[in-house]
């Protein structure tokens, strides 16, 4: 896992050291191998810049700038936040290292890793306990009743694109496609996620848990729940005064711990998952009932919000 070690050397400015070794290097050498996104991340490393000022500046669309800066996001070169801006919200990107050593170590080792990603869609929940406010949406209509914990037994739920609970939790079951004998050694899980609050309201925080084959992997706080203008796919039947969309969370469980975008939030480790044991891994994501911030939950489809995906796992294992 890399080592973050601050350079105080410089008494002018502190360097941002990331040690990391070769297996792990290999992301951030994709991440790094367009022109494109060295010279974004060089821009970033002067100052921080949310993603319109980064389209202007390269004379790029607004969607291709945030392509690429999703890109160095997950190779944890960056850090993202979305911030109130005088129109909504606004996505601040910034450096997170301006210097990487890379460990070769004595002797190399070299394995052959394996990796699989799977897509749940979100109304394929397994189990649920919800209160209102709750809800479910496909991208054409409202499934069941509002604020009916009920509609979520309708069958139609498998079609949900965006749903939302105040209370409560959903949880999902993962075929676990690891072959026999291989060790998982990474497990990433990527939503779009914010708060729940009557229509939206982007101060509105809510302590949201994810639970791993029932191992509490760690608590994120989500600042509020978006609207008041449109998402990149939200369908135009549904009104603005509603959630529009989310924040794009990755969370990772490692050897090392559990982190979310890059920040460890636990010291639960992979092993602690035992993912070996099951043909399938249970997801549960919800707002604990003693939580200090219990501003609810809204998940969203690909076809809802911002990001166009579904709830994603990612293993990477050794054979």
């Amino acid at each position: 896992m890399p080592k973050l070690m601050v350079d105080s050397s410089n008494t002018e400015v502190a360097t941002r050291v990331l040690t990391t070794n070769l297996d792990d290097f290999v992301e951030i050498a994709k991440a790094l191998s367009s022109d494109l996104r060295v010279a974004i991340f060089k821009k970033l490393l002067e100052r921080p810049m949310n993603v319109v000022e980064i389209a202007e500046m390269f004379n790029i669309p607004p969607s291709t700038a945030a392509v690429n800066i999703k890109k160095l996001e997950d190779a944890n070169l960056i850090r993202t936040e979305m911030v109130p801006g005088t129109r909504g919200t606004q996505k601040i990107c910034a450096a997170v290292f301006s210097k990487i050593i890379v460990e070769t170590g004595e002797p190399v080792q070299v394995h052959h890793h394996d990796f699989i990603e799977i897509s749940m869609p979100v109304g394929h929940f397994f189990d649920f306990q919800v209160s209102p406010t709750c809800g479910i949406v496909s991208d054409s209509n409202i499934i069941g009743e509002l604020d009916d914990p009920s509609s979520f037994l309708e069958p139609e739920r498998t079609n949900a694109q965006l749903i939302w609970f105040r209370h409560g939790f959903v949880e999902y079951r993962f075929p676990n496609r690891t072959p026999p004998g291989a060790k998982v050694n990474n497990l990433e899980l990527m939503m779009e996620v914010c708060s729940e609050a009557p229509l939206h309201n982007p101060n509105w925080p809510s302590d949201i848990t994810l639970w791993i084959n029932g191992i509490e992997v760690g608590t994120w706080t989500s600042p509020g729940d978006f609207g008041g203008e449109r998402g990149v796919l939200t369908p135009s039947w549904w009104s603005e005064v509603n959630t529009q969309f989310g924040l794009l969370k990755t969370w990772r469980v490692t050897d090392q711990g559990a982190f979310i975008d890059g920040r460890i939030i636990s010291d639960v480790t992979v092993d602690d998952l035992r993912l070996e044991q099951a043909s399938f891994i249970t997801v549960r994501i919800g707002v604990k009932p003693d939580a200090i911030n219990d501003g609810g939950v809204n998940l969203f489809g690909r076809k809802f919000g911002n990001y166009e995906t579904d709830l994603v796992m990612r293993l990477r294992f050794t054979r």
